[in-house]
C-alpha cells in the first residue's frame, strides 16, 4: 500500500495564499482518487475536495468553492491544493487521503479513502 506525505503548511495572513502537496510513495497516483480534508480544533475531520483517478473532474464543499483548487501534475505523481483568500476559519490539519479506485473520472464515496498522510498545519490569522 502507498504512502502519502504532505507539504505546503504554515502559517498565512487572511486573505493570503498557500499551496499544499500530496506525494505518493508510490510511481504514481494513476488508480487513485486523492482527496484533501481538514481538520479544524475540537471538530471532526471533513472532506474539502476530491479529483478523481484520471483528475478530469474534482468537487469542493461550499465553503472552498471558488477559492481552492485541487489538481495533480503532469507526472500524476503529486497532487496540490491552491488555497486562496484564506480565512481564518480555514485554520486546521489539511490531510492528504486516497482510495485506488482505477482509471476512471468517478468520485468515491467519502468512507472508502483508506490511506492517509500524517497532516500538515495551516494557520489562518492576522
Amino acid at each position: 500500500q502507498v504512502q502519502l506525505v504532505e507539504s505546503g503548511g504554515g502559517w498565512v495572513q487572511p486573505g493570503g495564499s498557500l499551496t499544499l502537496n500530496c506525494g505518493t510513495s508510490g510511481p504514481t497516483f494513476d488508480g487513485y482518487a486523492v482527496g484533501w480534508f481538514r481538520q479544524a480544533p475540537g471538530k471532526e475531520r471533513e472532506v474539502i475536495s476530491i479529483i478523481s483517478a484520471v483528475g478530469l473532474t474534482a468537487d469542493y464543499v461550499p465553503s472552498v468553492s471558488g477559492r481552492f483548487i485541487i489538481y495533480k501534475d503532469s507526472a500524476n505523481k503529486m497532487v496540490s491544493l491552491e488555497m486562496n483568500r484564506l480565512k481564518p476559519e480555514d485554520t486546521g490539519v489539511y490531510f492528504c487521503g486516497a482510495t485506488f479506485a482505477g482509471m476512471n473520472d468517478h468520485i468515491p464515496e467519502v468512507a472508502s479513502f483508506n490511506i492517509w498522510g500524517q497532516g500538515t498545519q495551516v494557520t489562518v490569522s492576522s
